[in-house]
């Protein structure tokens, strides 16, 4: 079992990598592997939904976006996180998973369908709760689980430095890492034992 963790800051080690890897540290503890992805600075432009996407199979724009939907086939759990500018997600993280989940369902490919997912913010002071719900909105729309914590998903501090001072936070991300496990792998036995995954409603 693995998991994506989609690091949307554009600073590769900042606040919102620092949440990411105290996932992926509790992760391997709990034995489920995982891969950091990072955006960064790459140009990522809005979706103009031109539906080229249904007859190509993939975003008409042949960008990163195509080659995170072709790795994200592999996985098997999502967590995308994002810092938090001017009250919100950065738009980065929104054009992507935009181009990301409209381009995959018209393209054909329910490669989230009823994978769990997570959302994770993390920003100096204020708007994380918006962050998250942006975030969430898509997994509702792609019929992903929603994997909570014991608080809600976020971590405060400028810097990594001031992050990982967010005892709290370090310990939300922790929790929200176990609850990933745990469902992964109630998922894995519930294949093994026959439940059978709901069939696609069209």
């Amino acid at each position: 079992m693995k998991v994506m963790l989609v690091n949307g800051s554009p600073n590769k080690k900042g606040s919102t990598y620092t949440a990411l890897k105290q996932i992926q540290d509790t992760l391997r503890e709990e034995e489920i592997d995982s891969e950091i992805y990072q955006i960064g600075h790459k140009d990522i432009r809005g979706c103009i939904d031109c539906r080229k996407c249904s007859e190509l199979g993939k975003c008409v724009f042949d960008d990163e976006v195509n080659r995170f939907v072709e790795k994200a086939e592999e996985f098997d759990g999502f967590i995308f996180g994002g810092p938090v500018y001017y009250g919100n997600v950065n738009p980065t993280l929104t054009n992507f998973m935009t181009r990301v989940f409209f381009s995959s369902f018209f393209g054909g490919k329910r490669i989230f369908r009823l994978k769990p997912a997570a959302a994770v913010a993390s920003a100096r002071r204020a708007g994380t709760m918006t962050a998250i719900d942006t975030i969430n909105r898509f997994f509702t729309w792609g019929e992903m689980p929603i994997i909570s914590s014991s608080y809600w998903n976020v971590i405060y501090g400028n810097n990594a430095d001031e992050a990982l001072q967010d005892i709290e936070g370090l310990r939300t991300m922790t929790v929200l890492a176990r609850n990933m496990a745990w469902f992964l792998k109630i998922k894995e036995l519930s294949i093994k034992e026959g439940i059978e995954l709901p069939e696609v409603t069209k």
